[in-house]
């Protein structure tokens, strides 16, 4: 091992060091630890699982909590002994000492640059889990299975960043793949990785539909929108929306198709409709349409209050709902991201869920 090598090891330990130190900061590690102790003093009374909701809450921000606390402190420990293992094992010319303490370095680096690039979610509601709405665009058949491809593709995406995906809504396309569907993702930092995933996805493929073999394009578009804690308070006027009940589609029972008890709520100031079948009761439905219409009104103010900055900023993309963003160009191996410009010719491995490229970069220009 060169002394070149030697050297950089040691400045890549100190430099790791340092932004550790600037992320115990940034992230108000101090507050955090005390906190922590305070969430586990109150988990370990036996009272406090009378409250069945209180305990959810305080067991999901103990989670967050553990999440910055321990990390850090991770960080610390191991940069700490590595300065230390890293000094010895350079005096004594034990090359492979140095070389284990270069693996762990490289370990650590991924782990700062993780934290790092939570710099980027500067919306309020970026830490919350949230929802995708897909739909198919005009096209029939093609639009549906492309549709349905895109259902598979952030589903696989939420398996590799470790979310809980629940698919809650889905209408079944006539020959193939899917009209709509509606996915909830719980995970630390959901609506932050997948809010720029909004607007229209264009797939050129030759269809496996078109016995020909004839090019084909095929649009479905993606809505992104957060779901909003109890303890955020959103006014709604029982008098602005409209609820209409229908008889719900697909599997749900012996009840399915015998009773309205799928409900469809429309918030007439805003036109924002949503809709819940999944469920077996009415009663159901209703609560958790509520809930996506208090999550859709939030996402509505948030982007009208966007839209009032975008004006200031005219350099910015917008991507609001209908804008083309990516297109998917599979018989020339290509995906292109029309904000970023990024592109890659991986069309199969993005089909599969690898998005970080492409969420990383439109976070890192503010799309």
């Amino acid at each position: 091992m060169d002394i070149e090598r030697i050297n950089a090891i040691g400045s890549t330990l100190a430099d790791l060091t340092a932004r550790t130190d600037a992320l115990r900061g940034y992230l108000d590690y101090d507050r955090k630890a005390l906190r922590l102790n305070e969430v586990n003093a109150a988990l370990e009374n036996p009272n406090v699982w009378n409250e069945p909701k209180r305990a959810q809450e305080l067991g999901k921000e103990k989670r967050t909590l553990e999440n910055v606390v321990e990390t850090i402190n991770h960080l610390t420990s191991n940069l700490s002994d590595n300065s230390e293992l890293y000094e010895m094992s350079k005096a004594d010319d034990d090359f492979a000492g140095l070389e284990a303490i270069e693996a762990d370095a490289a370990k650590l680096r991924e782990i700062v640059e993780q934290f790092e690039f939570r710099r980027m979610f500067n919306n309020p509601a970026d830490p919350s889990n949230c929802f995708i709405d897909i739909q198919a665009g005009a096209g029939g058949t093609e639009a549906c299975d492309w549709a349905g491809m895109l259902l598979r593709q952030y589903l696989k995406y939420c398996e590799r960043k470790g979310f809980k995906a629940t698919l809650e809504d889905e209408t079944p396309g006539d020959v193939a793949g899917i009209k709509s569907a509606t996915i909830k993702v719980e995970g630390e930092y959901a609506f932050g990785l997948l809010r720029t995933e909004t607007g229209v996805h264009r797939l050129v493929r030759k269809s496996p539909f078109d016995s020909s073999g004839g090019r084909h394009t095929s649009f479905a578009s993606l809505f992104v929108y957060p779901e909003i804690d109890d303890s955020i308070e959103i006014d709604i006027n029982p008098a602005d929306v409209r609820t209409d009940t229908f008889r719900a589609s697909g599997a749900g029972g012996q009840h399915i198709n015998k009773t309205d008890s799928a409900v469809r709520l429309t918030h007439i100031p805003t036109g924002i409709v949503v809709q819940c079948q999944d469920g077996r009761s009415q009663h159901s439905n209703r609560d958790v349409a509520w809930k996506r219409l208090r999550s859709r009104l939030y996402d509505h103010e948030m982007r009208k209050r966007q839209e009032e900055q975008q004006k200031l900023e005219d350099t910015k993309t917008d991507v609001g709902w209908g804008h083309q963003i990516r297109s998917y160009v599979l018989d020339q191996s290509r995906i292109k991201d029309l904000r970023t410009n990024y592109e890659t010719s991986a069309t199969q491995k993005v089909l599969d869920g690898d998005l970080d490229p492409f969420i990383s970069e439109s976070l890192k220009q503010g799309v």
